[in-house]
């Protein structure tokens, strides 16, 4: 089964945290698919990881060739670019997590709603016999917490 975090945002916005996260995955040496709700969210995203000082290479269907992109932000679960890690970002579902060797479900801890749907979505995916694990930001990094 698919090893999935969920990462409990609490001190930073969304566009402050997957830049760090993505480059950890790329320096294992890994592709990312980045799944978002909508493309407009997604778009700001990018915008977010090209005003990074971390080169963070990555593009979206209008940017073409998905295989040129280490990091592909899509709207669909389909990964294109040959990702095995899934990153699900502004409340993203997808069945398809065991397509991906790692999952991880990044949400607002500041909306009530956000953590509602995580919760909901942790003892959906608990259920289904997936490895789990849950990541809480702390003033200075990550602390596992479960």
């Amino acid at each position: 089964m698919t090893e999935i975090g969920f990462y409990h945002l609490t001190r930073s916005t969304l566009a402050q945290a997957l830049p760090q996260l993505l480059a950890r995955t790329l320096a294992a040496g890994q592709r990312a698919l980045v799944l978002g709700s909508s493309m407009v969210g997604l778009d700001a995203l990018s915008t977010a990881l090209w005003a990074q000082p971390a080169w963070l290479p990555h593009g979206t269907v209008a940017d073409g060739d998905p295989d040129l992109q280490p990091i592909w932000l899509s709207a669909e679960p389909e990964p294109l670019n040959g990702a095995r890690y899934l990153f699900l970002v502004e409340g993203a579902e997808t069945d398809r997590l065991n397509d991906f060797d790692r999952v991880f479900d990044l949400f607002d801890g500041n909306s009530p709603e956000a953590v509602a749907a995580a919760r909901a979505r942790w003892k959906a995916v608990k259920a289904a016999g997936h490895s789990l694990a849950y990541w809480q930001q702390t003033e200075s990094s990550w602390q596992k917490k479960a």
